[in-house]
């Protein structure tokens, strides 16, 4: 795989400062609360030639997903009601689940593998992911691929 183009998914923790910085700026702007790239820049710390240098290369997952296919895997207990729970989640943010392919369970852990159509009216993406982590019987979800 060449590393020098395509796109990632990685987590925000996992993001230069400078990034992250380079989004607020872009929110600053697209809400209005800053006029000028002079005044967001400014006031979020970073330089002009800085934001305009990574502007077109960092999006918010949610807004870049809209429209797309997302595959995840998840591991979770084998447990009554836990994949029901997950499925739940995200049909309260309104995506659209194309797949579903659970293993057998292995030690009392099922993997799963699911594709899910984000559409217009979809909720934010990364706020599904972080329900679906947070909830007690999950181990891990991880975005195997984007389409």
């Amino acid at each position: 795989m060449d590393a020098t183009d395509g796109y990632f998914v990685v987590k925000k923790k996992a993001v230069p400062e400078i990034l992250l910085k380079v989004l607020e700026v872009k929110r600053l702007l697209e809400t209005g609360k800053a006029a000028s790239v002079h005044e967001a820049t400014e006031r979020v710390g970073i330089s002009r030639s800085s934001f305009y240098k990574y502007k077109d290369d960092i999006f918010r997952f949610h807004d870049s997903a809209q429209g797309t296919t997302i595959t995840l895997s998840l591991q979770m207990d084998d447990e009554p009601g836990v994949l029901s729970e997950m499925l739940r989640v995200i049909a309260d943010f309104k995506a659209n689940i194309l797949t579903i392919h659970q293993s057998i369970p292995i030690n009392g852990v099922a993997s799963l593998s699911l594709s899910v159509q984000v559409l217009p009216g979809t909720g934010n993406m990364s706020q599904m992911l972080e329900a679906l982590e947070r909830h007690p019987g999950v181990h891990y979800v991880k975005v195997l691929a984007k389409e």
